[in-house]
């Protein structure tokens, strides 16, 4: 997977990538074949009618038969009826399976979301993501539709209807054949430099749509800030490159189009002069001459429809290169391998509740030279124990929190719980067992009840309203127009920052877990719903082994013991009074002084 999503175009051909396609196209392939059949009856059809032509100008028209016009008219009539019905047939066989397609390739980009690392949704802009689900699959879904088709058809029509002009009358056939050779090497030309214009436009797009869905989470900063016209400016900066390019694909396509127009044009042209000539001579009836010049005509479309098939073949090769762009991204695994962690065993530890032994940890994207975010943490957080963790900023604390539901693997060392190391167990059964709150609390579109109960699985009514107590959240969830029921709305922004922030708390204690993990829970609270919060939480606490980030004394007071992090490592662990006495940096963090002593 690229660093950087905004990859250039690879060197692979188009039907190399757009074979990617196949494990999803396969179960719909008998309809596809099916639906590719009868387009091509369609179209061979339509080379039916310049032999109609031919018989009714050289028999009925030659002979003044009125009847035998008649007849031709109504043939020509019902051919045109047949081709017709066969169209609109191919285009409902396939219309079900390919929505299908679509979104069976939809779902499995969602869940290989879910199960890529932190560390690919930190180098990637959620736009880029949104607009490979969206709009690149509308891009595959449009090429499977029509072009796939297609350009099977047209290539048969076309090799069946320059069988029928050399046969009609070899000459005149190959004029028509001389524009093959140019038209092959524009066609190649464009191909190239439309792939690469197609990859930047579809790589702005996904641009644009991380701009538009940042300006609207980012409503009241815009707001508050009266930063409306700087974030319409960039908008319109994007959209003037998108606007652009869009311009030179269009600039290509129409260079191409004109080309192919053009150049086949000229040959029916000449053959038409050359036609008459012969017609004139004797040498040419005139039924075939019209016969000759009507398949020439029928050639038209599929002749002309080569570089708007070749754009949008193009335009889905892209989008399919960056579907699986994402899609190739490495999952994290369910238990760690190789060199992840590098003293993880088997055999389980006697010792209980958590321990970090040697931990490690570095991200994977950062410099060589630029020190480990942890550098050899050893700390023990003894079975039914609460530990805060204090530290300044850019310490490594929210870090060494998501170690321990392995949001993030450690570089080297280990973590265990009574006595398991964590890399060695299942990710579901690792989840299930600890439980966190997040400082920034993400709620989701749902109701109160269904962002709470994602706690725990199997958690009911009696579990919600205890995990609302808890948080202190009955009271104000209560006076909600539906309570529990009532929709929160996008990111929860119809509610308080510390309203969102106890309800992340609920969640995080609603399923009772064995380990809870709470990265400065009530950050947003006012001191006196942070003392009720906080007389409740101590209940929680004696049931569960607890990792507590702190910043402020009266979170610190939840703690039987509290931990020092400076600079990656432990740098002191006591109570709360031995550490205001015996470390000065501490002292400093809580109170503000005492760092010169």
């Amino acid at each position: 997977m690229p660093e950087n999503p905004d990859t250039p175009p690879s060197d692979r051909s188009t039907v190399r990538v757009l074979l990617r396609l196949w494990p999803y196209v396969r179960p719909v392939r008998a309809r596809l074949f099916t639906a590719a059949i009868i387009a091509i009856v369609a179209s061979c059809l339509s080379l039916v009618i310049p032999l109609v032509l031919k018989w009714l100008v050289d028999g009925p028209v030659a002979n003044g038969d009125p009847g035998g016009v008649w007849l031709g008219a109504l043939s020509l009539l019902l051919l045109g009826i047949t081709e017709a019905v066969l169209f609109g047939f191919r285009r409902w066989l396939v219309a079900r399976p390919l929505a299908a397609v679509e979104a069976r390739m939809r779902a499995d980009l969602y869940g290989r979301l879910q199960r890529l690392p932190i560390t690919f949704h930190d180098r990637w802009p959620s736009g880029q993501l949104l607009s490979r689900g969206t709009t690149d699959l509308m891009l595959v879904r449009m090429f499977l539709a029509f072009p796939l088709t297609f350009l099977l058809v047209n290539g048969v029509t076309i090799l069946a209807g320059y069988v029928l002009l050399l046969a009609q009358d070899w000459s005149l056939g190959l004029v028509l054949l001389t524009p093959v050779i140019p038209l092959v090497i524009v066609s190649n030309l464009f191909e190239r430099r439309y792939g690469v214009v197609a990859r930047t436009s579809q790589d702005q797009v996904g641009d644009l749509t991380t701009l538009v869905e940042e300006s609207v989470l980012g409503i009241r900063i815009v707001k508050g800030f009266g930063r409306h016209r700087s974030q319409a400016k960039a908008f319109h900066a994007l959209a003037g490159h998108l606007r652009g390019t869009e311009l030179a694909k269009a600039r290509l396509l129409a260079a191409i189009w004109a080309v192919i127009t053009a150049v086949p044009e000229l040959a029916i042209g000449t053959a038409l002069v050359l036609g008459t000539v012969q017609v004139a001579d004797g040498n040419l009836s005139a039924g075939t001459l019209v016969a000759f010049l009507s398949t020439a005509l029928a050639l038209r479309w599929p002749v002309e429809s080569i570089g708007f098939m070749l754009a949008m073949s193009k335009d889905a090769a892209t989008a399919t290169e960056r579907y699986f762009e994402a899609m190739d991204a490495e999952e994290e695994p369910d238990t760690a391998t190789g060199t992840t962690t590098a003293t993880a065993t088997a055999t389980h530890d006697t010792s209980e509740g958590v321990r970090f032994e040697g931990v490690t940890f570095r991200y994977p994207d950062a410099p060589e030279e630029a020190p480990p975010v942890l550098d050899g943490v050893d700390l023990h957080i003894r079975p039914g124990e609460t530990l805060a963790l204090v530290g300044g900023t850019g310490s490594g604390k929210t870090t060494l929190t998501a170690l321990v539901p392995r949001l993030h693997e450690a570089t080297t060392g280990r973590i265990l719980l009574d006595g398991e190391d964590i890399a060695l167990m299942e990710r579901e059964r690792l989840r299930s067992l600890v439980s966190m709150a997040f400082e920034e609390p993400t709620l989701f579109s749902a109701s109160v009840g269904e962002n709470v109960l994602m706690g725990a699985e199997r958690a009911g009514d009696p579990e919600l309203r205890r995990a609302l107590g808890v948080a202190q959240a009955d009271g104000f969830v209560d006076r909600l127009p539906e309570g529990t029921a009532t929709q929160v709305g996008e990111q929860g922004l119809s509610l308080s920052g510390g309203q969102r922030q106890r309800l992340a708390l609920a969640r995080a204690v609603v399923g009772r877990p064995r380990f809870l993990v709470l990265d400065d829970p009530l950050s947003a609270l006012d001191v006196h719903t942070e003392a009720r919060v906080e007389a409740a939480l101590r209940e929680v606490l004696r049931e569960t082994t607890a990792l507590v980030v702190a910043h402020r004394p009266s979170t610190v007071m939840l703690a039987d013991r509290v931990a020092l992090l400076s600079q990656g490592r432990i740098a002191a662990v006591g109570t709360h009074q031995e550490l205001l006495r015996s470390s000065a940096e501490y002292a400093w963090l809580m109170t503000g002084e005492g760092k010169n002593r």
